[in-house]
């Protein structure tokens, strides 16, 4: 039965390998050019990628099923050859994301991330390589891509422009320049091979992951394809991140006045932009997760920690518009002003539903984070699960009506926050704005433990954010005066238990000053 098992698993390779050299030339035909010199490089270079792709595919997935061939499922032996696997796997996709490079290093990167989803020698193989090395286009490659949106070379539209990048990502790479004018700005300049390779990649990984989930049904990684095919158009469109960039300003100015000195995005230089050149203004600040150059700079982390938490409830609470990219490379802190930068848009009942949500879980309510967790799309039987990973605690924590139950305790187990993270993400019924809200929920935990904040305190500042929002939004529908009173009255004694909160906390930071 094994035997015949391995020899199916060859034949769906063999078969898979040719089914992805016969698509090479569906593949090109989606990535069109007008150029007919770009045109023919596509064709030269699409089935080569084919090729290399459909061998480590096969190579890796032979692996896997000859190494492990025989050995019973729980056994130690078992489980140091599966590691093996892993490791050898993990390399020969490192080498084929840097091989082909455009897309492939950004899902290097994406999976550098899956820290909960996919194995530890994955993640720590990628994180080790793709984060830090990044493909860097040549000095003749940009000044290709400036006469091609600008009809110019940079030393032709800049005073100064610096040849080699500051920075290098899967997409574009950074340069420093000075305008004519004098002033200093940062030039974000997209990879050429991007706009030629990008359409034939995508298809190329698309066929990929399809093949692999045939060949192992267990390996189910289309909802990556189904992202990619979504967000990539918009992520090669600099005017976009340019629109997105203006809009999140704006949204502090007049949403969150309170804060909005302390949040800042560059400005753009609009006639220096287009959708493969960005042109913003210079910043120069520490990356939010450099606690050293933080203190330095003369600032607590705490205080970043705080207004981080605080940023980011505003814009889930209120805005509706929010940076869900919030790497290291995209948040930067300095003293005032600030920094920030990338988006998703938000409607007013998700926003609505998701503070009522943040006030149930405040208040211990348990029929109330059901109510709310289903509007998020939950499901009513998985409205428990989705409770446990926003706040990262255990059922009996949450609905405890102890005054601390949300606080993270010393002895709270992380393997509970990754389990269950690991178990939302395999749940194909959590919607899509469960799965935004999870995103804030994992910011808000980085950022938290990066920057040694309290977690009681992160709750304090999206429990009183949260509050405001649900009574602005119901201030807006009640014309009556003694709703209006009702909905005072409920404030009054949502801030009361937030004030009892700040007191445990207060009197937590006294004991341990005094221990």
């Amino acid at each position: 039965m094994a035997t015949r098992s391995l020899w199916s698993s060859r034949a769906k390779l063999a078969f898979a390998a040719a089914a992805t050299l016969c698509t090479g030339g569906a593949a090109a035909a989606v990535a069109t050019s007008d150029d007919p010199a770009s045109a023919a490089k596509l064709c030269t270079i699409v089935p080569v990628r084919l090729l290399r792709d459909a061998t480590t595919a096969a190579s890796i997935v032979f692996d896997y099923q000859y190494s492990l061939w025989g050995l019973p499922e729980g056994s130690k032996e078992r489980a140091k050859i599966k590691h093996e696997v892993h490791l050898r796997s993990a390399q020969k996709l490192q080498e084929l994301c840097f091989t082909n490079g455009g897309i492939y290093i950004k899902l290097g990167q994406h999976m550098a991330q899956l820290e909960y989803l996919v194995p530890q020698e994955y993640v720590i193989t990628m994180r080790e390589s793709m984060l830090n090395k990044c493909p860097v286009s040549s000095y003749e490659q940009v000044c290709e891509v400036f006469k091609k949106e600008l009809g110019e070379t940079p030393d032709k539209v800049f005073d100064e422009f610096d040849p080699e990048p500051i920075a290098s990502a899967s997409l574009a790479q950074v340069h420093v320049a000075r305008t004519h004018d004098g002033q200093k700005v940062a030039v974000k300049v997209q990879h050429t091979h991007m706009t030629d390779t990008a359409a034939a990649d995508q298809a190329t990984v698309e066929f990929l992951v399809n093949t692999l989930h045939w060949l192992f049904p267990s390996f189910d990684y289309r909802w990556l394809v189904a992202e990619i095919r979504e967000s990539l158009p918009k992520e090669l469109d600099f005017l976009i991140e340019a629109k997105n960039s203006v809009k999140c300003l704006e949204n502090f100015r007049k949403l969150s006045p309170h804060i909005a000195d302390y949040v800042y995005a560059p400005e753009v230089h609009w006639s220096l932009s287009t959708s493969k050149l960005l042109t913003m203004e210079f910043m120069d600040g520490a990356q939010v997760n450099d606690v050293i150059t933080i203190q330095r700079l003369g600032m607590q982390p705490t205080a970043v920690s705080r207004l981080v938490s605080q940023t980011f409830a505003e814009m889930m609470f209120k805005h509706g518009f929010v940076h869900c990219d919030p790497h290291a490379a995209n948040l930067f802190v300095r003293p005032l002003p600030s920094g920030k930068r990338s988006i998703f848009e938000l409607d007013f009942s998700t926003r609505f539903s998701y503070a009522s949500l943040w006030r149930a879980l405040v208040f211990s309510d348990a029929n109330g984070i059901k109510e709310h967790s289903v509007k998020l799309g939950a499901g009513e039987d998985l409205y428990v699960l989705f409770a446990g990973i926003v706040t990262m605690r255990p059922w009996n924590r949450v609905i405890d009506p102890a005054m601390d139950h949300l606080v993270i305790k010393d002895t709270d187990s992380s393997n509970y926050r990754c389990t269950h993270l690991n178990i939302s993400l395999k749940y194909p019924n959590f919607s899509g704005d469960c799965l935004c809200v999870l995103c804030f929920s994992v910011t808000r935990l980085r950022c938290q433990s990066r920057l040694q904040g309290s977690s009681l305190e992160t709750f304090l500042i999206i429990g009183k954010v949260s509050s405001e929002a649900v009574a602005e939004a119901k201030m807006t529908q009640m014309k009556s005066i003694f709703s209006r009173i009702n909905i005072w009255l409920e404030e009054f004694l949502f801030d009361a238990r937030l004030l009892a909160l700040q007191m445990a906390l207060w009197l937590l930071q006294v004991r341990k000053a005094l221990t």
